[in-house]
Formats: structure tokens, sequence, C-alpha cells
């Protein structure tokens, strides 16, 4: 079967643990030393084998093989205690991917302005899409959009021109986290790659 690799107690009573306010009293950091155990015994062969696996790096010493692996289930394990404890999560996740004013090649002197504002709203708990918004935003610094623009969003010159202001977009997303009882009842956070 298959090799379950786990971390040390040196490791996880360290300086470099990332859970140094948690009692290490825990199961988890059990299972960190018995794996980090089983890495120890790791040929360097092993070692590059199972990082491959994982996608990481396979270049360096064994020591640095042997670390690399160490810290990387090390993560894993403390990532998976925190996800059973639940009470770290987050309860919703408000996914936001903005869609904004842009010129081709994008000149560093260019303000982008957002000119749509949509949110996917996600159970942390169950992983589904329970609502979402989605207003556009009529821009005022470049109220023209780009030719490029247009065919990069899809949002047409019309749309914008139809749509409110920032300020009044930003009042109703707040309006609508307040109805679904978001920072009150629920505890969230946003999301965003822009």
């Amino acid at each position: 079967g298959r090799q379950h690799c786990r971390i040390s107690d040196q490791e996880a009573n360290g300086k470099n643990s990332t859970a140094s306010s948690n009692d290490f009293s825990d199961p988890v950091y059990k299972e960190i030393a018995i794996t980090n155990g089983y890495i120890n015994r790791m040929t360097r062969d092993e070692l590059r084998s199972k990082l491959a696996e994982f996608k990481l790096e396979t270049r360096g010493v064994k020591d640095v093989l042997k670390k690399r692996l160490k810290n990387y289930y090390k993560k894993q394990k403390l990532m998976q205690k925190e996800a059973i404890n639940g009470d770290s999560y987050y309860d919703y996740i408000c996914v936001v991917d903005f869609e904004a004013t842009c010129e081709e090649g994008n000149p560093p002197e260019f303000m982008h302005e957002i000119i749509e504002f949509p949110i996917v709203l996600l159970n942390t708990r169950t992983l589904e899409i329970e609502d979402t918004f989605q207003q556009y935003v009529k821009p005022e610094v470049n109220p023209k959009l780009s030719n490029f623009c247009i065919s990069l969003t899809g949002i047409t010159q019309d749309i914008v021109d139809k749509a409110d202001t920032f300020p009044r977009v930003l009042q109703n997303v707040i309006e609508w986290m307040r109805q679904r009882e978001l920072g009150t009842k629920y505890s969230y956070s946003m999301l965003t790659d822009g």
C-alpha cells in the first residue's frame, strides 16, 4: 500500500511550528511525530519520489529533501486539524470577481475602475453556492469603455451607462450582506483575485 507520512515531535514543538499557541498534547502532533520518523528512514530516491508525487521541488541534499517533505506533511496535518475543529472556519466565503475598465497593454498611469461587482456566496460547511449578487457599475474617471475592455469583459457601454455609480452599488452590496446576516449571525470572509 500507500506509505503514510506524519511529522516529528521535534518539529511540532520546535520554533518553526505554525501553531505555537496550540496544545501540543493534541493527537495531531503524535501523527506528525510518527510521520517524521517514516521520513527520517526514507532513502533519497524515496524522498524524491514522494516529493514529486506532491509536485514539490525534488532537488537538494537528503536533509533538505527530508525537511521539505516534513514541512509539507506538517502543514497538511495542521490544516486538517483546523478543518475538523470547525471554529476556525468562516461560515461563508463571499467570492468576488470584479471586472474593471482597462486598455490594451494597461499603461501604468491608467486608473482602473470597477464596472461589475459580482459575488458568489459559498457555504463553507456544505461547499454549496447559496446565493449570488451581481451589479454593473458606472465608471466616473474613464466613463467611456475602450474597445479592448468591451471585447475582454463582454460589458458594453450601454450597460455601464445605465448602471449606478460605485458608492451606490457598494451600499447595495452591504444591504445584500446584511439581509443574509453576514457579519452578525454568520461569520464570513471576502475572497477575490483582483
